[in-house]
């Protein structure tokens, strides 16, 4: 967190947004003792900031705890380059999700994870974790494979100095994810088996705004098995991707080709 926010002279815009930065995949509801020890503000500055935030609709309260509240997803909602991106990616997603019926991912590289900025939930019962607006690993799920494969080095090693296990199948071993990655971009897409959620298989493939430009973009989809259909679904996934990147150069859409 940077600088004392206990001070006096901390700003109060810095303690909202310290009290908002201490929410994430991992604590997304959080008592005010929790709050205070993960922001390093006093108890009764934390009550009474999380009070204003809850009457803004920033925040809600259940019960004992607090968790984000639906105002802050709207805000969200309104960043130019995500809801552009969104808006133009949107029916190629629907004709996507009509042609295989399964769950599908749009989503774009933050730092070394994943972050969604879509999904549509797939019509066949299989275990997705994924949200809109979450973020997981890079290495364990197949959008995040790809665009680990075309990330910068320094981001890729310092994915490697930190790989978790998250099921029993997810690689771990930082030579094999290097052969893996590389696999990735001679072949054009990546896959994974129950590395991030049992019962989960995923395809993914990039989306560039041309077919030498940089990546900005992985497209996704997560099904129960890919021992058959993987070919179809990886075509599937590389014509709704082309033409992702044909409209994103036909509007100008700026996106971020290297994500923070």
């Amino acid at each position: 967190m940077p600088g004392n926010l206990s001070s006096p002279g901390a700003s109060v815009a810095s303690r909202v947004f310290a009290l908002l930065g201490a929410f994430d995949a991992e604590h997304r509801s959080l008592s005010l003792t929790a709050l205070a020890a993960r922001t390093g503000l006093p108890l009764p500055t934390v009550h009474r900031i999380t009070a204003e935030l809850v009457g803004l609709g920033a925040l809600e309260r259940r019960n004992d705890r607090y968790v984000v509240g639906r105002r802050m997803w709207d805000l969200g909602l309104l960043a130019p380059v995500q809801s552009g991106f969104r808006q133009i990616a949107a029916p190629f997603l629907q004709d996507l999700y009509g042609a295989t019926g399964a769950t599908v991912h749009l989503a774009e590289r933050d730092g070394t994870q994943v972050l969604y900025l879509d999904r549509l939930r797939g019509s066949a019962s299989v275990p997705v974790v994924s949200r809109v607006g979450g973020r997981l690993p890079l290495h364990a799920t197949g959008v995040g494979k790809v665009l680990l494969a075309w990330a910068p080095e320094d981001v890729q090693r310092e994915v490697f100095a930190s790989l978790t296990r998250v099921t029993r199948h997810t690689i771990v071993q930082p030579g094999l994810l290097r052969e893996q990655l590389e696999r990735i971009r001679a072949e054009g897409y990546a896959q994974t088996v129950e590395e991030m959620t049992p019962g989960a298989c995923s395809v993914a493939v990039p989306i560039r705004r041309g077919p030498d430009a940089p990546v900005v973009a992985a497209l996704g989809l997560v099904v129960p098995d890919l021992r058959r259909g993987r070919s179809r679904l990886v075509s599937a996934l590389q014509v709704t991707a082309a033409g992702i990147g044909r409209s994103l150069a036909a509007n100008g859409l700026s996106l971020s080709e290297s994500p923070a």
